[in-house]
């Protein structure tokens, strides 16, 4: 194939690159925008494989071995699992970064092809991809772990961990330095090595000191460093279309982190540099420590007695209702409900689930129609009027600690004021903790009723009590 085909290819698969990042930013569009991004993507597969001459045998079998894998994890992964599927991916693009620029390199055409001040660039585009994809590399395993709960979901603080940041930082400057001036020699390998292993020991220590409550913030955080470490790979191959992309994927995950910053009243660049958020390494809050009163529990039959009386109801999802996949039988207590001039809605807080639109996604599943879901943001005022709220599987989303004890690991970030309401009604296994690892004060309140049990197999009697 000529190049300027393939350099057509590559311009549609951009424009298509486009397409679905703008498709993706509205539910109704979103299928659309995952088509345009999947015909993107297969073009500038099938462009890249046309311009490829030699060592066909090894790409085909890569190419097969890895659609392979890709096509059987799409098919075994629960949708409750999907958090540390995207955490892992993420790993892996971070890795083919580091491996891609340690083959770039080593290759020994390389101080024929780059002479003077070209080599000098190529070499500091070679350093700072390696850097972003092992940062990113290390730290989406610890989400990974943490998300699926091999690793503890608390934060993990060590004394000065700032000034560890810091002085990892400045390392890894002066190894640039140090290395760019060894491989105009042919050498640099050994300050390439220890900036390696900084820069995965940098992201290890920045993921560990991230607090369970803000996961989801980290999430879209390592999706942008994935992008960059893709955009660093471009600009090592001199591909346009990896710089493109690379550079599309890092702006918009640090856009959506930028904006759940915002909506978790988090500080952008505390995110960047790990930690934030967290005021100790327990947990707990004191809140947990002192006396709380006795839980109401509630039977599943007096809740859709409830639910039938009530004019207004708002329904909050959380990762609860995900494990229990219990979002098609929550569409049909919805059906039901608004067939008897009940007005139904759902609140989604920003950070509902283990990652960003996790809810949305879910009840998209089940056909909850769109202009019901609301936004924490649109519908917090309404509460005072809520006549039933119904929390599913939510914790900390709806803890008023975040509210009334500056202690708390999640002190200062929004919540879903559900607690504002006549009655609110809270479905869970148990009285565990949430992900941040604190009490919930909600469940002692005078007009909470705990619904105790699987949420799918209670919200199952309810909706055969609706009538």
């Amino acid at each position: 194939m000529s190049e300027g085909i393939v350099t057509a290819a590559y311009i549609s698969a951009t424009i298509l690159f486009i397409l679905a990042l703008g498709g993706l930013s509205s539910p109704e569009t979103a299928k659309r925008g995952n088509l345009y991004g999947i015909s993107g993507m297969a073009l500038a597969l099938l462009a890249t494989v046309a311009g490829v001459t030699a060592n066909l045998e090894i790409l085909f079998v890569g190419l097969l071995a890895g659609g392979s894998i890709g096509l059987v994890l799409a098919k075994r992964v629960q949708m409750t699992e999907m958090p540390e599927l995207v955490a892992i991916l993420h790993s892996l693009v971070g890795l083919a970064a580091v491996l891609v620029g340690f083959a770039n390199f080593m290759d020994p055409a390389r101080l024929q092809h780059y002479i003077g001040v070209e080599l000098t660039i190529h070499d500091v585009e070679t350093y700072f991809g390696i850097l972003i994809g092992a940062v990113t590399f290390s730290g989406s395993v610890i989400a990974f772990g943490k998300l699926s709960g091999k690793i503890t979901s608390k934060a993990m603080l060590l004394p000065a961990r700032h000034w560890i940041n810091l002085s990892l930082l400045i390392g890894s400057v002066w190894l640039c330095k140090s290395f760019v001036e060894q491989s105009t020699s042919g050498g640099g390998v050994i300050p390439l090595f220890i900036m390696t292993g900084i820069a995965l020991l940098f992201g290890v220590h920045m993921v560990m000191a991230i607090g369970g409550a803000d996961m989801p913030v980290v999430i879209s955080m390592l999706n942008s460093y994935s992008g960059w470490a893709a955009a660093a790979t471009g600009f090592m191959l001199s591909n346009d279309l990896l710089i493109v992309t690379g550079a599309l994927v890092g702006s918009s995950g640090a856009i959506l982190s930028y904006i759940m910053c915002r909506a978790m009243n988090r500080k952008f660049l505390s995110v960047i540099a790990g930690g934030f958020g967290t005021k100790s390494s327990g947990g707990s809050s004191s809140a947990e420590e002192s006396g709380q009163g006795e839980v109401v529990e509630v039977e599943a039959a007096e809740v859709a007695s409830l639910l039938v009386e009530a004019k207004e109801v708002m329904i909050i999802p959380g990762y609860g209702m995900a494990v229990a996949q219990a979002q098609h039988i929550v569409c049909e207590i919805t059906k039901t409900l608004r067939a008897k001039k009940v007005n139904v809605r759902f609140g989604i807080h920003p950070v509902a689930g283990r990652m960003p639109g996790h809810m949305n996604v879910l009840l998209a599943e089940a056909r909850v129609p769109y202009d019901i879901v609301y936004e924490m943001d649109e519908i917090n005022a309404d509460f005072p009027a809520v006549d039933v709220a119904v929390v599913i599987g939510a914790n900390d989303i709806v803890n008023p600690s975040a509210q009334t004890d500056p202690d708390s690991p999640i002190a200062g970030m929004p919540v879903l004021e559900c607690w504002k309401a006549t009655t609110t009604i809270v479905l869970k296994r148990s009285m565990a903790t949430g992900y941040a690892g604190v009490q919930n004060p909600l469940f002692f309140k005078e007009n909470t009723r705990m619904l105790f049990g699987d949420a799918k197999s209670s919200l199952d009697i309810v909706s055969k009590n609706l009538g």
